[in-house]
C-alpha cells in the first residue's frame, strides 16, 4: 500500500508525460484564478493591516451585479461600466460609514468590521438578485470559448481559450498593481498607512481618500475575479467559499505582496490537481479540497511570514 502510494504516482507521470502537462495547466489555471481572489485580500491587507473577510463576497456582489443589470435589458458594456460605478460607491459608502469612525481602533475592531459588511452584502445580494445561480454573459463580453488542441510529448493536451485569457489578465493585473504600489505616491501611502494611522496622518496623508482608492481597487479586482470565476461555472454565493482558498495562498506567498499572490496561487493550484488526480485515488479522493490548507500549515510552521513577506521584528 506505501510503495503504491508513494511510487505509483511518479511512475504514471514518467509513462504519460503529455497527461502529466494537462494535470499541470489545470493546476496553474486555478491558481491563477485563486491568485486573482489574493489580490483582493492583498491590497486591503496594504492599505489598513487587517484581513478583510468580506473580499469573497465582493466578488460574488460584483458578478451578480454586472449580470443583474444585463438581465434587466442593460447591453453588456454600459452594465460593465455601470458595475464599475457600484463599487465605487461601495467603496465610498464603506469608508464613510464603517472605516472613518474606526481611525486609529485597534486591528480587530476593524478585521470584525469587515464580518459586519460581509453578512451586509450577503443580505442585500439576495433581496436585490435573489439566491439562484445565474449565467456569467461571456458571449456579451466577447471572452473567448472553444478549446486549443496541442500536441505535446508524444499526446494530446486540451487548453481551453477562456482559461489562457484568464491567465493573460491576471499578469496584466499583477504587473500594473505592482507599478502602482512601488511607484505611484498613492501606492507608498498606501503602505504608510498600513504601518501606522497616526503616522500617515502626521506627515499629511488623508486616510479617507487612501481607503476609498484602495477599496474601489479590491472592487475592481473583485469584478474581474467575478467575470473569471462565473465564466467557467456560474454566478452564484457559493463563490464565496472558493474566496477562502485565499488564505493559504496569502500564507504561502505574504499578506503584503502582489507577487507573492501569484507564486502562492500557482504552488496552491499546481499542488491541489497534482494531489488530486495523482494519489487521490490512492487514498479515497478529497485530497483537493484540504491540501491548500496542509501546505499553509507547513509555511507557517517554518516560514510565517511567507515566501515574499516582511519579517516583523517588534522591540519589547
Amino acid at each position: 500500500m506505501l510503495y503504491s502510494i508513494f511510487v505509483d504516482p511518479f511512475v504514471q507521470m514518467v509513462e504519460l508525460p503529455d497527461l502529466l502537462v494537462q494535470v499541470l495547466w489545470e493546476g496553474v489555471v486555478a491558481g491563477v484564478l485563486y491568485a486573482l481572489i489574493a489580490l483582493g485580500f492583498v491590497l486591503i491587507f496594504k492599505a489598513s493591516g487587517v484581513f478583510n473577510f468580506a473580499q469573497g463576497i465582493m466578488v460574488v456582489f460584483a458578478a451578480l451585479s454586472l449580470v443583474g443589470l444585463h438581465e434587466n435589458g442593460v447591453p453588456a458594456p454600459l452594465a460593465l461600466v455601470l458595475t464599475v460605478a457600484i463599487m465605487y460607491a461601495l467603496a465610498w459608502s464603506i469608508e464613510r460609514i464603517v472605516l472613518r469612525p474606526l481611525v486609529n481602533q485597534p486591528d480587530i475592531i476593524l478585521f470584525m468590521a469587515t464580518f459586519g459588511i460581509s453578512y451586509l452584502l450577503i443580505g442585500l445580494g439576495e433581496f436585490i438578485f435573489g439566491g439562484q445561480p445565474k449565467m456569467m454573459i461571456t458571449d456579451q463580453l466577447m471572452l473567448p470559448r472553444g478549446a486549443i488542441d496541442l500536441q505535446i510529448l508524444g499526446g494530446r493536451v486540451t487548453v481551453q481559450k477562456l482559461d489562457i485569457a484568464a491567465a493573460v489578465i491576471a499578469g496584466m493585473m499583477v504587473a500594473l498593481l505592482a507599478v502602482f504600489f512601488r511607484s505611484t505616491r498613492v501606492g507608498l501611502a498606501l503602505r504608510a498607512v498600513a504601518d501606522s494611522h497616526k503616522a500617515a496622518l502626521s506627515v499629511g496623508i488623508s486616510l479617507n481618500h487612501i481607503w476609498v482608492v484602495v477599496w474601489f481597487t479590491a472592487g475592481l479586482v473583485a469584478l474581474v475575479t467575478g467575470i473569471m470565476w462565473g465564466a467557467r461555472s456560474d454566478v452564484s454565493f457559493a463563490l464565496q467559499i472558493i474566496a477562502l482558498k485565499a488564505l493559504p495562498v496569502l500564507i504561502l506567498g505574504g499578506f503584503t505582496s502582489v507577487p507573492g499572490a501569484i507564486v502562492g496561487g500557482l504552488i496552491i493550484g499546481v499542488g491541489e490537481k497534482l494531489g488530486e488526480f495523482y494519489w487521490g485515488p490512492l487514498v479515497g479522493g478529497g485530497i483537493e479540497s484540504w491540501l491548500a490548507y496542509l501546505i499553509a500549515l507547513v509555511f507557517l510552521l517554518f516560514r510565517p511570514q511567507g515566501l515574499f513577506g516582511e519579517k516583523i521584528i517588534e522591540r519589547i
